[in-house]
């Protein structure tokens, strides 16, 4: 809950003359939490958020005048929907410092000159053993907040003294000029920030508040390896007296990894470049295998040792402002030896590198220009399949994929699933196999409505196969068919029920299947429904997720009857399944329709049996009613939960 202070908008403008410390901190206590945020705000995301937290801080207790008076900055007019103190100067000066702070850290360093000390980690305050962080928000401020980082600095601060502050736009361009924007900086920021769109009630949200935050230990099993490589060092020293220096080239080739804490000749065997293995180009071809083992090596900057040597370090011990990612059931640590390089090069101005290890895909990821905002990926393969092994995401931006395709993939395309009647749009490839950036389903927003759901078709000598993004390296591999018997998806498998695949994003799935399990005639002459199942396996083996799904005749998209996470049903080792739904007649009766696989046989609900895998009893509407089912041997087939 936001304090009153908080809640309360703190003045706009300031006059001209001079203000003394004391004014200066009076400002600064009282509307410290709404500086702090403009401050958190204004700051690049590269940072991480538990430093931005810290630099929010940092920058807004450093914003006292040095001596005993400074001058105020130049007055503004009152603003529409500002607070009644619109003549504060201590506030006004206060705001104009953070605000300059805040710039200033987002500016590139320069060889030539002494970085400013909002550009450097900041030494008070300082948290030690905890990652700080504001409460999380929902998908409206996940959105604002990657408007906010789409835009340049300037931009972010025109944007935020606009909707915090509610400066008008001759005022914001007054302010950006005095905290140190040139006319065409700043000109060039209120046109930026006009087309991210307004957002003035979000900004209040807990997501941007540096003041009310969550707290998580670092990882404790470094911390604990870094003082006992501590303590080894200081006994070293104390016994040799010798300096110990650091292995290779120092610091600045790791990029932003962190310190080494163990050295051994395993461990820089894999994070040497040189020791990377690269398959040859046509080594699939005469390979008895058909996964990722003989992808070749691909991209512009495959030979670059620099851009390598970092990725691998990273890799191996990724430090703070790295964003790591895994998919579940993977482990995020170390390579085990020499990994495979599969892509090294620049793609959407970053820099990406993929490895593969015989378990996982990794992938590496850092800005054209510096080393800050990093990030790493993991996701498991093991055992993946020609299908399954067909192609890896290489970048996500703007609601679009770019995938990295196999060798053997004659072509590519994207198909909407819930079109299969238009033709699949060929998609452009580089000669390195990277395809043209299209839409994702895995990024569209939460709740908005499905009205398309793209697929990845990708065609080798043999046949075609579907594959769509769930928001995870490797795309899930689309199949239809008996669990037992399933073949490759075709374009009218997935058209009722594609919209369905949202439920298995972000679940490290390996495949999913759909099977239409049973045909019904609705009573009172209503038509015929269809029974759908669909089974998300994953790539660790368990906690596959299932859905029975009802469509009715005329119905566009199937209605969810039930769902599972875990169990056997509709899966190869226990193919039967059985689900119900209260649905109601054109003539507004309301019926118990439940529908099994052709294993069930019988199906009894509300008093009434009946032989087959079908019923249709008439029941009153919120009735409380038992579904079971019979098999043919007499076994009790439980309905999907």
């Amino acid at each position: 809950m936001q304090s009153k202070v908080e809640q309360s908008k703190p003045p706009l403008g300031g006059g001209a003359g001079v203000i003394d410390v004391e004014q200066a901190e009076a400002a600064l206590v009282e509307h410290y939490p709404r500086l702090v945020r403009l401050a958190y705000l204004v700051l690049p995301p590269g940072l991480g958020r538990n430093r931005r937290v810290l630099s929010a801080h940092s920058v807004t207790q450093r914003a006292l005048p040095r001596g005993r008076t400074a001058t105020a900055p130049p007055a503004l007019p009152a603003q529409r929907g500002s607070a009644p103190r619109t003549g504060d100067p201590g506030y006004a000066y206060v705001r104009l410092r953070v605000l300059r702070s805040a710039l200033e850290a987002g500016r590139p360093l320069r060889r030539a000159a002494w970085p400013r000390r909002s550009q450097l980690p900041p030494l008070l305050p300082q948290v030690w053993g905890l990652r700080l962080f504001p409460k999380s928000g929902g998908a409206d401020e996940l959105a604002l907040d990657q408007r906010l980082s789409a835009l340049s600095g300037p931009a972010r601060a025109a944007y935020v003294l606009r909707g915090l502050e509610h400066l008008d736009g001759s005022a914001v361009r007054t302010v950006l000029t005095a905290a140190g924007c040139s006319d065409e900086e700043a000109a060039a920021a209120l046109a930026e920030a006009d087309a991210a769109g307004p957002a003035d009630a979000l900004l209040q949200s807990p997501e941007f508040d540096p003041c009310s935050l969550h707290a998580r230990p670092t990882d404790l099993m470094r911390r604990r390896q870094h003082a006992k490589a501590a303590l080894a060092a200081v006994a070293a020293l104390l016994v040799c007296g010798a300096l110990l220096g650091l292995p290779g080239e120092g610091w600045s080739p790791d990029g932003a990894a962190a310190p080494l804490y163990a050295q051994n000749p395993a461990g820089r065997a894999a994070l040497d470049p040189a020791s990377l293995t690269r398959v040859a180009p046509a080594a699939w071809q005469s390979s008895a295998r058909t996964d990722f083992s003989v992808w070749p090596a691909r991209g512009s900057r495959t030979r670059d040792t620099a851009l390598l040597r970092r990725a691998l370090a990273v890799w191996a011990r990724p430090g703070e402002s790295v964003q790591v990612s895994a998919t579940p059931g993977t482990p995020a640590g170390a390579p085990p030896g020499p990994a495979q390089l599969l892509y090294a090069g620049e793609l959407d101005q970053a820099r990406i590198v993929l490895f593969y290890d015989g378990l996982r895909i990794v992938r590496y990821a850092e800005p054209q220009h510096g080393t800050s905002g990093a990030a790493l990926d993991f996701a498991r393969v093991d055992g993946a399949s020609a299908p399954q092994s067909g192609a890896v995401v290489l970048d996500r931006s703007d609601g679009n994929v770019r995938y990295l395709t196999a060798p053997w993939v004659t072509r590519a395309a994207v198909r909407d699933l819930l079109r299969p009647s238009v033709a699949a749009q060929p998609l452009a490839r580089s000669k390195d196999g990277v395809t043209a950036p299209f839409p994702s389903p895995a990024l569209a927003p939460a709740g908005r409505p499905c009205t398309g759901w793209n697929a990845l078709a990708l065609t080798d000598a043999a046949k075609t196969r579907y594959a769509t993004d769930l928001g995870e390296l490797v795309p899930a591999h689309l199949t239809a068919g008996a669990p037992d018997a399933p073949h490759e998806a075709g374009p009218a498998d997935w058209a009722a029920t594609a919209c369905s695949l949202a439920a298995a994003r972000s679940h490290g799935v390996r495949s999913v299947n759909a099977w239409a399990y049973a045909r019904q005639e609705l009573p009172e002459e209503n038509g015929t429904a269809r029974w759908v199942c669909t089974r998300a396996e994953t790539w660790r083996g368990g906690g596959p997720r299932t859905l029975a799904l009802f469509l009715p005749p005329g119905a566009s998209a199937a209605v969810l009857a039930a769902k599972a996470q875990g169990a056997p049903a509709c899966g190869a080792r226990v193919p039967p399944v059985l689900a119900g739904v209260r649905w109601k007649s054109r003539g507004g009766n309301w019926y118990l329709i439940a529908g099994g696989s052709k294993e069930v046989g019988s199906v009894s609900a509300a008093g009434t049996t009946e032989a087959g895998n079908v019923l249709a009893v008439r029941v009153a509407r919120g009735a409380a009613v038992t579904l079971k089912g019979v098999d043919a041997d007499g076994v009790e087939v439980s309905p999907l939960r």
